[in-house]
C-alpha cells in the first residue's frame, strides 16, 4: 500500500482510539483489553507475514529495533493505555494522546542528538503547561470518571508508544513499514499470550457483548494496525509533520464522542486545557524540522 494511503486510511479513524478502549473497558477487564487487542492484531499479522512472505530485518541492529519497536507499541501501550482508560475519562485520554508528536519528535531528537529549535519547545512547553492543568485535581479538572493515577497511566503509555513508533520507523527503513507492522505484533503476541489465561477466562469472553467486541476489533484493525504502519511510514519520510497533523483531530473527536457516546461533561475549564495543548502541539509541530529517523 503506498504511503499516501497509509496515511490516509488511518487519518479518520484511529481518532476514535480512546472511546473505542473506553467501551472496551466497561465491558472488560482493562488488562484483558489491552492484552487482546494486540492479541486479536497479531492473529490478522500472521496470515499476512506468511502470504505476502515478509521477512523481519536481517540485520542484528534491525531486529534490536524491531523488538524495542514491538515492546514500546504493543505491548506496553496498549496495557499503559487500557489500565489508565479503566480510571480515567475518554476525554482525558484523548487530551493526552494529543501530544504523541510532541513525545515522538523529542525521543527521535534525542536518538540523533539533533535539538529542535526554540519555537519547539515553546509548543512544547504549552502543551506541557496544558497536560498539568488537566490532570492536576486541585485545579479542579478530574471530574467524574478521571483520577491522577489514570492520567498518569495514559502518559506513561504515551510515552512507550514514542519510543516504540521511532524504533519501528528505523526498522522499517530496511525491512519495509508493513513487515515491522505485521512482525512487531507477531512479537507483542507472543510476549502477552501467556498471560491472558491469568486475567482472562472463557466465560468473560462469552458474557462480552457485542459492543465490546466491535471495540476489541477497531482496536485490533485500525489502532493497532493502520495507525502504526501510518506513523512508521511517515516518520520513515522525515514526515512526522502530517502524520503529526492527524493528533490535532483526535482531542476535538474525542471531546465530541465522549460527550454524545459515553454522556461525560465536558466543563469549561477542561475545555480549556484542551485548547491550551492543542495549541501548544500545533505551535511546536510549525516549528519542527523534517524528523529523520
Amino acid at each position: 500500500m503506498p504511503g499516501g494511503s497509509i496515511r490516509t486510511a488511518a487519518a479518520a479513524p484511529v481518532v476514535a482510539t480512546p472511546i473505542a478502549t473506553k467501551l472496551a473497558v466497561a465491558g472488560l477487564d482493562p488488562l484483558a483489553v489491552g492484552l487482546l487487542r494486540t492479541l486479536l492484531a497479531g492473529l490478522l499479522a500472521v496470515p499476512l507475514l506468511a502470504s505476502a512472505r515478509l521477512a523481519p530485518p536481517s540485520a542484528p541492529a534491525g531486529r534490536a529495533l524491531l523488538a524495542v519497536s514491538a515492546l514500546g507499541g504493543y505491548v506496553l501501550f496498549p496495557v499503559l493505555f487500557s489500565l489508565g482508560l479503566g480510571l480515567t475519562s475518554a476525554v482525558h485520554g484523548a487530551l493526552i494522546l494529543a501530544l504523541l508528536p510532541i513525545f515522538t519528535g523529542l525521543t527521535a531528537a534525542a536518538l540523533e542528538r539533533r535539538w529542535p529549535a526554540g519555537r519547539w519547545w515553546l509548543g512544547a512547553g504549552l502543551a506541557a503547561a496544558g497536560t498539568v492543568w488537566l490532570v492536576a485535581g486541585r485545579f479542579g479538572l478530574v471530574g467524574p470518571g478521571a483520577s491522577l493515577t489514570g492520567d498518569l497511566l495514559v502518559i506513561a503509555s504515551a510515552l512507550a508508544a514514542s519510543t516504540g513508533y521511532v524504533a519501528g520507523a528505523r526498522a522499517a527503513r530496511g525491512a519495509g513499514t508493513w513487515a515491522v507492522t505485521f512482525w512487531g505484533l507477531a512479537l507483542g503476541g507472543l510476549v502477552l499470550l501467556p498471560v491472558l489465561p491469568l486475567v482472562l477466562e472463557a466465560e468473560d469472553l462469552l458474557q462480552a457483548d457485542g459492543g465490546v467486541w466491535l471495540s476489541l476489533l477497531y482496536l485490533a484493525g485500525v489502532s493497532s494496525i493502520l495507525a502504526y504502519a501510518a506513523w512508521y511510514w511517515a516518520l520513515g519520510q522525515g514526515d512526522m509533520g502530517r502524520i503529526g497533523a492527524i493528533q490535532f483531530a483526535q482531542p476535538v473527536v474525542g471531546l465530541v464522542l465522549a460527550a454524545l457516546v459515553l454522556g461525560e461533561a465536558l466543563t469549561w475549564p477542561l475545555l480549556l486545557a484542551g485548547a491550551v495543548i492543542i495549541g501548544g502541539v500545533a505551535l511546536a509541530q510549525g516549528g519542527a524540522r523534517p524528523v529523520k529517523t
